[in-house]
């Protein structure tokens, strides 16, 4: 009898361990070859495992288990015969899951196996959700129980959801504000463990302190009016407002380059490239991945990374490699509703610009009172490297970019005082 030992590979550089968050198979299946048999999570990403050979599975972790790298996590038995009538799985159903692949370590040699398997209910069983599935329901509010699966062995798919919302809900099977006071307590994911480790070792670690500008978006959101219908024909992408805050903050990097350093030990390390972290919010928590050398893009190269990136991370495809070595992270609140608040420096770095919603508000022009789309902007920074004549510089510079937008084609600089040669 062959048998694989199926190994956790290694997510990423520095990452050790990770946690089973889902079989997607049940003990003693018959798995096909690249079938995905688990979802595990890092502390940095959630990936996918898929089975190196075809035959029957034997599992050796439960979901939840915790395991290190290299950890043999399930057996897989190659001399074992395809079950008549079995198929595999529909190719809807691998378009609809679909996540990126981690090639797994394994080694081949003859064992029994172990007598005594462990026997879970796992992520197939009635009722459980597929992660297409189980994305929509999260975001409207649907519990399993309000959905009958179609799929394999009672599986909720993702149409299956679709299809209840289409239907609408009894108000017997809803779940919320129903006069119980009844809890629910869930294990936090490793993801949301190591935000929430590292959101406050940043607080204790660092002195860091927030300082505020507002901003006059006409300009911006007329230049937007005016050539965005051009601008997506030509670049087949939308123009946004990010690639504007992208571009103008890697102007103000340059002239002030502490806003992009970092602490390493005694010494500071200052950069000569501006690699940008965009905060994206996903079905697993908060990431932020990483435009690389955004002060060499244009600002379609800049809108087609973002939605690159942003379409990986809402897709759970994002890897290790999409979220470190960042200089500086831009983060929008304004797409919640948010008007105002004070973001948390994500570490190494020693700045976080916050943008917020646009609101129309009076304002004094020229000596008269105007309504103008204004957004207030927050730039929290590490008062340890960045002096406050800095991080104020670095706003304002930002500020006017933004309301001179002209400013981002002359390095920062008015282009009259180019003219002039001043």
């Amino acid at each position: 009898m062959a048998i694989l030992e199926m190994k956790v590979p290694s997510p990423g550089e520095s990452i050790s361990e990770v946690e089973i968050a889902q079989w997607l198979v049940s003990d003693g299946d018959y798995v096909e070859k690249d079938q995905a048999i688990a979802e595990v999570d890092s502390d940095k990403a959630t990936l996918e495992l898929p089975a190196e050979a075809s035959g029957t599975i034997t599992l050796k972790a439960g979901e939840g288990d915790v395991v290190k790298v290299g950890q043999v996590v399930c057996l897989i038995d190659t001399d074992a015969a395809k079950p008549a009538g079995s198929a595999a799985p529909k190719a809807e159903d691998k378009k609809e899951d679909a996540k990126p692949v981690v090639t797994a370590v394994v080694e081949t040699k003859t064992v029994v196996p172990n007598p005594d398997p462990i026997k879970k209910e796992v992520s197939y069983a009635s009722g459980t959700p597929s992660p297409a599935a189980a994305k929509i329901m999260s975001e409207n509010g649907i519990s399993a129980k309000q959905v009958a699966g179609s799929g394999k062995d009672g599986r909720i798919t993702k149409q299956d959801v679709v299809n209840a919302m289409s239907a609408g809900f009894s108000t017997e099977s809803a779940q919320g504000w129903g006069g119980t006071r009844n809890q629910n307590r869930e294990k936090m994911s490793m993801l949301r463990r190591k935000i929430a480790e590292r959101l406050v070792s940043v607080k204790n670690e660092t002195a860091m302190l927030t300082t505020f500008n507002e901003v006059d978006m006409k300009p911006i959101m007329d230049i937007r009016a005016k050539y965005k219908d051009k601008f997506a024909k030509h670049h087949e992408v939308n123009l946004g407002f990010m690639s504007f805050f992208t571009k103008a903050v890697t102007e103000a990097l340059k002239l002030y380059p502490a806003v992009n350093a970092q602490i390493d030990g005694n010494e500071i390390i200052f950069h000569d490239y501006a690699d940008v972290g965009i905060a994206v919010s996903s079905p697993k928590g908060l990431m932020v991945p990483v435009v690389r050398n955004a002060e060499q893009m244009s600002l379609a190269e800049i809108e087609r990374e973002i939605k690159r990136l942003a379409v990986k991370a809402r897709d759970g495809k994002i890897t290790p490699d999409d979220m470190t070595g960042g200089t500086f992270t831009i983060t929008n609140g304004g797409v919640f509703g948010s008007m105002l608040s004070t973001p948390i420096i994500n570490p190494p770095q020693s700045a976080i610009l916050g943008m917020h919603n646009v609101v129309e508000r009076p304002v004094a022009i020229n000596g008269k009172v105007e309504i103008r789309p204004i957004m207030y902007v927050a730039l929290s920074y590490d008062h340890r490297i960045i002096d406050g004549k800095e991080s104020v510089g670095f706003l304002v510079k930002v500020k006017e970019m933004l309301e001179n937008p002209e400013r981002m084609i002359f390095g920062a600089k008015d282009p009259m005082e180019i003219l002039l040669g001043l």
